[in-house]
C-alpha cells in the first residue's frame, strides 16, 4: 500500500533544507517532497521573483513527479503560496497545513514587514544570520534574496489574497500558528479559518515564528493528526 504523499514548502529567505528533521520524522508514515522556491536554497534568481512565479514552480514540480493531487504543508510564506494553489489550481490538492502563515496583508503591513529585509542592516545587526543566508542559498547572492524578497512582500500591499478569495477555497485547510509568534497575530489566523469553507485553528503553546525554535515532533504529530 502506498503512502499517502505530502509536499513541503519552506518560507521566505528559507529553503528545503529547513525540513531534513520533519522529513525524518514524517518519512515513516508519507512520501515526502520538498522543492526550493526559485532563487532559494541556491537554485536561479529568476527574472520575475514574485509568488505567481513560486506557484507556477509548484505546478511544474507536481507535473515533473506524476503527481495529480498533494497535500501540503506550509510554513510562512510557504502556506500562503500553498492557499494561492488552492484557489487557482483546486484540483492539484487535497488538504493543506499552514504554519506561521501571515494572512493580513495591506500597505502598512507590506511597509513593515519589508522595512525589516535590509542585508546590509541584517550584515551589522544580525551578523549570525546574515551568514546562514548567504550559506544557504550559495551560489546566489543571498543580498539579492533579501532584495527581491523586500520587494515581493511590497506587492502584496496590493496583490494579495482577499476575504472572497479565503472564502471561495473548498479544501480543508488547518490555520496554525503559535502563541509567542511577533510576525503571525492569532487574530489573523483565527478570521482567515473563519473564512474558509473547511477551515480550523490550531494554536501551539509556547511556539515562536523562526522555523529553526519550532518543536518538530510537536508539529509532526498534529501533521499526522490531520493529514492521516
Amino acid at each position: 500500500m502506498s503512502l499517502p504523499k505530502l509536499l513541503l514548502l519552506h518560507g521566505a529567505l528559507g529553503a528545503a533544507s529547513q525540513f531534513d528533521s520533519l522529513k525524518s520524522t514524517l518519512e515513516n508514515d508519507f512520501e515526502i517532497f520538498t522543492i526550493n522556491f526559485p532563487g532559494h536554497g541556491g537554485s536561479e534568481l529568476p527574472q520575475n521573483f514574485s509568488f505567481p512565479v513560486f506557484v507556477s514552480s509548484i505546478i511544474n514540480f507536481l507535473d515533473e513527479n506524476n503527481i495529480r493531487s498533494v497535500d501540503v504543508f506550509g510554513y510562512s510564506m510557504g502556506g500562503y503560496a500553498a492557499l494561492m494553489i488552492a484557489k487557482q489550481y483546486p484540483d492539484r490538492v487535497h488538504k493543506i497545513f499552514t504554519l506561521a502563515t501571515k494572512m493580513e496583508w495591506n500597505e502598512t503591513t507590506s511597509a513593515r514587514e519589508a522595512s525589516m529585509l535590509n542585508p546590509e542592516k541584517m550584515e551589522e545587526k544580525i551578523p549570525a544570520f546574515a551568514k546562514m543566508l548567504e550559506e544557504r542559498h550559495a551560489p546566489q547572492d543571498w543580498k539579492q534574496v533579501v532584495r527581491r524578497t523586500a520587494a515581493m512582500m511590497t506587492d502584496l500591499g496590493t496583490n494579495h489574497l482577499s476575504e472572497n478569495d479565503f472564502r471561495s477555497i473548498e479544501q480543508p485547510v488547518m490555520i496554525s500558528v503559535g502563541d509567542k509568534d511577533n510576525m503571525v497575530t492569532m487574530d489573523e489566523s483565527r478570521r482567515v479559518a473563519e473564512w474558509l469553507q473547511h477551515g480550523s485553528l490550531h494554536i501551539f503553546p509556547g511556539m515562536y515564528h523562526p522555523f529553526e525554535k519550532v518543536e518538530t515532533d510537536k508539529l509532526a504529530l498534529q501533521l499526522k493528526e490531520y493529514f492521516l
